[in-house]
């Protein structure tokens, strides 16, 4: 891996300046390796006179000088550097550019509002299965609203001020917090009423967030709901828990905002604007659930320089896609993984007149299919308690929480059928003590379907089963020979019969 391609990737915005460094896989597959992030304000007073500030550039320089020499560090050649609003509105820009080339090394391209929708389009139709969406992200300078159905970008509007410009337009000394949100939100409301294509939205799309603020609205959902899963992508909040989290938040004097676990203090004075927002935004939209992505500009770009076919056409199958960059980087056999599905998908299919499950189940099996051995990166003895601990924690794209705790739970009981309720009591806000069975039937086909591979050789080619009976007769379908994975196979019986109440027979 040491050869490997590394590229950074720097976001300068108007709130926020970002590093990410992303290793290269090989096919289009990539993985953030480390980051770096400063509050530099960028975009603080410029609304007077559209100048950015002396102190701003200062402190602006002086992050990317720290960004460069990370970069150094890591010995990348190719740095992808974008600025958004507050350098695309400055009067001086031209100056600003050439003397970060000059101090730097570091060229900034400045993205056009188009631009930058079409990266933030990107990250997310790449990282999420969801069919119609509409995004709103909150910049530091800018909102931008994004509406698409299918992977087709529909309509695309950016909205002159973020965070940032909200919180200093509406400041005024002695006006209380919550007027000062009630402003914001009236003022956006107005905006809203002055895009026209958001009449035409249909009634079944999903309200996507992207951008600091919402991962910060994440942070402190899932603060309050003791949640025990550390993912942001994907994550839901409900209308009512927004509400009553903007109600807390907008009250509060900024010393008390910056108190609050899960939000850095860097942010606490410029989260109630963007909460205003989101507020106008649900309420004008009548919009019932906010989904929270962990992916935007940033990921964009990646998806960009690893998979240029992208731009045309967004990945077609994010689940699969994002399972296989997890299996090249816990260095998997990719062959044997594959196997592995393949016979998983045949048993579920075979034996559904016994377990009657419905077809997301299919999904769920196919997640610990492929990372079922995940874990043995980590240490072989328990490699399965591993494996359950990376899916919960590998940023898999294109499925639900409740569909990655579900998979993690299968990995974990398939190697020796070792449930524990302790696990359905920490994951309750998931999964209930009626996913036992399931959690149980699916572990038993994924662990037969493992000893049927058992040499990597995919010497049992296929399966046909029988239920007759008592019993379940298995016939394999083989290349070479097989003894070795229909005996290991035939170690699962017992646990197969208290499972499913059958016999199991393998021929």
């Amino acid at each position: 891996m040491e050869n490997s391609e590394k590229i950074g990737i720097i976001d300068l915005g108007s709130n926020t300046a970002r590093l990410v460094i992303v290793e290269m896989l090989g096919d289009g597959h990539f993985i953030v390796v480390d980051q770096l992030k400063e509050s530099v304000r960028l975009g603080k007073d410029m609304e007077r006179d559209g100048f950015l500030k002396p102190q701003r550039i200062a402190e602006t320089i002086k992050t990317l000088k720290m960004f460069r020499k990370l970069c150094d560090a890591y010995a990348i050649e190719k740095i992808i550097a974008v600025a958004t609003a507050a350098v695309r509105r400055a009067k001086n820009q031209r100056s600003f550019l050439d003397e970060v080339a000059t101090t730097c090394g570091i060229k900034l391209r400045v993205l056009s509002a188009e631009e930058e929708a079409m990266y933030v389009y990107r990250g997310v139709i790449n990282t999420m299965d969801i069919p119609k969406g509409v995004i709103l992200e909150i910049g530091g300078g800018s909102t931008k609203i994004i509406r698409y159905v299918r992977k087709n970008l529909l309509n695309y509007e950016t909205l002159p001020f973020g965070a940032v410009t909200l919180t200093e337009l509406f400041a005024s000394d002695g006006m209380p917090p919550e007027e000062q949100a009630a402003k914001i939100e009236e003022f956006f409301t107005e905006q809203l009423k002055g895009i026209e294509w958001l009449k035409e939205v249909d009634p079944d799309s999903q309200m996507i967030g992207v951008g600091g603020s919402m991962r910060s609205l994440c942070k402190l959902s899932k603060m309050m709901q003791k949640s025990p899963l550390n993912i942001v992508h994907n994550y839901r909040i409900e209308e009512e828990e927004f509400e009553n989290i903007y109600n807390m938040i907008k009250v509060l004097d900024l010393d008390k905002k910056k108190r609050i676990k899960g939000i850095s203090s860097s942010r606490a004075d410029i989260l109630p604007a963007a909460l205003a927002v989101t507020k106008s935004f649900i309420s004008f939209m009548n919009f019932k659930q906010i989904i929270i992505s962990g992916c935007g500009l940033r990921e964009g770009i990646m998806y960009n320089y690893a998979m240029p076919l992208t731009c045309e056409k967004p990945i077609s199958d994010v689940l699969s896609y994002s399972l296989n960059t997890l299996v090249r980087f816990y260095g998997c056999n990719q062959k044997h993984v594959e196997h592995v599905v393949n016979l998983s998908v045949q048993l579920f299919k075979q034996l559904r007149v016994l377990h009657k499950f419905p077809r997301q189940y299919l999904k769920i099996l196919k997640v610990c299919a492929m990372l079922h051995n995940a874990g043995t990166a980590i240490k072989y003895y328990d490699f399965e308690k591993h494996s359950a601990y990376i899916i919960r924690n590998a940023s898999i794209y294109g499925i639900t929480n409740r569909e990655m705790v579900m998979a993690s739970l299968v990995a974990a009981v398939h190697k020796d059928d070792d449930f524990s309720m302790s696990d359905i009591v920490k994951f309750k806000a998931y999964v209930t003590e009626e996913d036992v069975d399931a959690i149980r039937k699916l572990g038993i086909m994924l662990r037969i379907a493992e000893c049927l591979d058992k040499s990597m050789s995919s010497c049992v080619q296929n399966l046909n089963c029988d239920v007759l009976g008592d019993s379940v007769i298995m016939k394999t379908e083989v290349e070479g020979d097989a003894s070795l994975e229909i005996r290991s196979a035939l170690n699962a019986a017992p646990d197969f019969r208290r499972i499913f109440k059958k016999n199991l027979e393998i021929l």
